[in-house]
C-alpha cells in the first residue's frame, strides 16, 4: 500500500517538474551548468506596463512658453511639438528650475514607437489617470519681479489667481479636489501667493524646505532633481580616474545663504586654506559655470552643503560630472530615493560633523581608492536619470518623474474615495 503511494507521489513530482521546465519557471541549467549561465543584466529602473495616461490642460501661452521670450508669447496657438520653443541656451541659472518645461515637452512629444515612456498625453480627459497643469510657476517667479519687492511681482500673483479660478471651474478638478492633478513648483518661491490653495494636488518640488508639513510631504508629492547647469561629462574615460582628478574636494558657489545654508560661510573658514581643497565664493555667470564644470571634472569629491533650502543644483551638477558628492545635511530629501541608493555613489555628513575642524577632510583623505572608483563607476551608470532632454529618452529625468507620479496616484485615489463618503449623491438630492 505504502509502495503504491510512494510511486504515485513520485510520478506527481516528476510531472510537476516537467511542467515547470516546459513553461520556463525552472531552469535546470542554473543547478547543473552554472558556468554556462548568461551574465546578469542590470534590472531596468523604469516601470513595466502601460504608460500613465495624462491629460494636459490647454492654457494660454502667458502661463508657460510666453514667459520665455516675446516671440514665444506671440506664437501660434495651441502649442504643439512643432511650434514649441527650445529651452534658451543663454538662460543661465534659470535652467535649474526648468523641470516644468521638460514635463510639458514630454507630453507634447508624439513618439516614434521605439521608446519606453512612463506617460503619454491623452486628449480625452475622461480617459485620463492624471491631469497636468502646465503653469511655469518657477519661471514666473524668476521673470516677474525676482527680488520679491518689485511691483512687477503683481504679474506673478495675477497669473496665480487666474490659474486658480480656471482650475476651480474645471469639472475634473472639482471631481477629485485636485488630488489627481500634477503641478510643478520647483523654485522655493514658486506659486508663493496662493500655494496653500493647491495643497491637495501632487506637487513637483525639489525639497520641502519652504513647505509646512500640512501642505507638502513625501507621501503625496514628488521630489525632483534640479536640472543641472554644467555640461554632462560624456567622455569621462580616464584610465586612472582617481589620479587624474587632482583636487580632493571642490566647492564653488554663493556662501551667503539663508536657514541651513548659513553653514556655507562657516565651512569657508574651515576649508579655504587647505591646499588640495578648492572652496571659492562665486556667482552663477556663464563664465563661472564653465569654470565650475572644469573644477568638478578635475576633483575627486564635490561638496554639497545646504543652500536656502536643504537641496541645491550643485548636487546634480556633481552627479553628471562624476564627482563623488559629499552631502552635508541633517534633513535632505533626494529624488527617486525609493529606487536609487545614494549611498552607492555619495558620502553623507551631518552638519555637526562637517563643522568639526579637520574631520571632514581627514575622512576624505582616508577614503579607500577602490571604493572611490566604484562610486565613480556608479555615477556613470546612474547619471542618465538626471538628464532632461527633448525628445525624452528611456529612464531619463522626465520619465523617472512620471514614474514617481504613478506611485502617488493610488493614495490620491484613496483620498478621493474617502472624501465622497459624506457627499449626498445627485440621485438622492433629487428625491429630497
Amino acid at each position: 500500500m505504502y509502495g503504491k503511494a510512494a510511486i504515485c507521489l513520485s510520478f506527481v513530482i516528476l510531472f510537476l517538474i516537467s511542467c515547470s521546465i516546459y513553461v520556463g519557471t525552472v531552469d535546470l541549467r542554473s543547478y547543473f551548468f552554472p558556468l554556462l549561465q548568461s551574465p546578469q543584466v542590470p534590472r531596468s529602473l523604469c516601470a513595466s506596463g502601460p504608460p500613465l495616461r495624462v491629460y494636459m490642460y490647454d492654457l494660454p501661452r502667458k502661463f508657460h512658453v510666453g514667459m520665455m521670450d516675446r516671440r514665444s508669447f506671440e506664437g501660434p496657438a495651441p502649442v504643439t511639438a512643432d511650434n514649441f520653443p527650445p529651452w534658451p541656451s543663454n538662460s543661465g541659472i534659470k535652467k535649474q528650475h526648468s523641470v516644468e518645461y521638460w514635463l510639458m515637452t514630454s507630453l507634447l512629444f508624439g513618439g516614434n514607437g521605439n521608446e519606453d515612456r512612463e506617460a503619454v498625453r491623452v486628449l480625452d480627459p475622461e480617459s485620463a489617470e492624471a491631469f497636468f497643469v502646465p503653469f511655469f510657476s518657477s519661471l514666473s517667479f524668476n521673470t516677474h519681479g525676482h527680488n520679491m519687492t518689485d511691483p512687477e511681482t503683481e504679474v506673478d500673483r495675477r497669473l496665480q489667481v487666474e490659474l486658480l479660478e480656471f482650475l476651480r471651474k474645471s469639472k475634473y478638478y472639482q471631481r477629485s479636489g485636485g488630488r489627481d492633478h500634477v503641478i510643478p513648483m520647483t523654485h522655493p518661491n514658486a506659486f508663493r501667493f496662493l500655494r496653500q490653495e493647491l495643497n491637495a494636488s501632487i506637487l513637483i518640488v525639489v525639497d520641502f524646505g519652504r513647505y509646512p508639513k500640512t501642505m507638502s510631504s513625501l507621501s503625496k508629492d514628488v521630489v525632483a532633481p534640479y536640472v543641472h547647469v554644467v555640461d554632462s561629462f560624456t567622455d569621462d574615460d580616464a584610465l586612472n580616474p582617481y589620479e587624474s582628478r587632482t583636487t580632493l574636494l571642490f566647492f564653488r558657489g554663493n556662501t551667503v545663504r539663508k536657514d541651513q545654508g548659513k553653514i556655507r560661510i562657516k565651512l569657508a573658514k574651515i576649508l579655504s586654506a587647505i591646499d588640495d581643497v578648492h572652496y571659492e565664493k562665486s556667482v552663477a555667470t556663464p563664465k563661472n559655470i564653465i569654470m565650475s564644470t572644469e573644477g568638478m571634472r578635475s576633483s575627486k569629491f564635490c561638496l554639497h552643503p545646504a543652500g536656502d533650502t536643504p537641496s541645491s543644483c550643485r548636487l546634480f551638477d556633481a552627479i553628471v560630472s562624476h564627482c563623488v558628492p559629499v552631502i552635508v545635511s541633517d534633513k535632505i530629501e533626494l529624488p527617486y530615493e525609493d529606487e536609487i541608493d545614494y549611498s552607492e555613489f555619495s558620502i553623507f555628513f551631518s552638519m555637526k560633523e562637517a563643522l568639526e575642524p579637520g574631520y571632514l577632510v581627514n575622512q576624505l583623505r582616508q577614503f579607500p581608492k577602490d571604493r572611490w572608483v566604484e562610486m565613480w563607476k556608479q555615477l556613470k551608470n546612474i547619471s542618465h536619470h538626471f538628464e532632461f532632454q527633448y525628445p525624452p529618452k528611456k529612464e531619463d529625468g522626465v520619465n523617472m518623474l512620471w514614474r514617481q507620479v504613478k506611485r502617488k496616484l493610488p493614495r490620491a485615489q484613496l483620498a478621493m474615495h474617502r472624501s465622497r463618503r459624506l457627499k449626498v449623491p445627485d440621485w438622492w438630492q433629487r428625491r429630497l
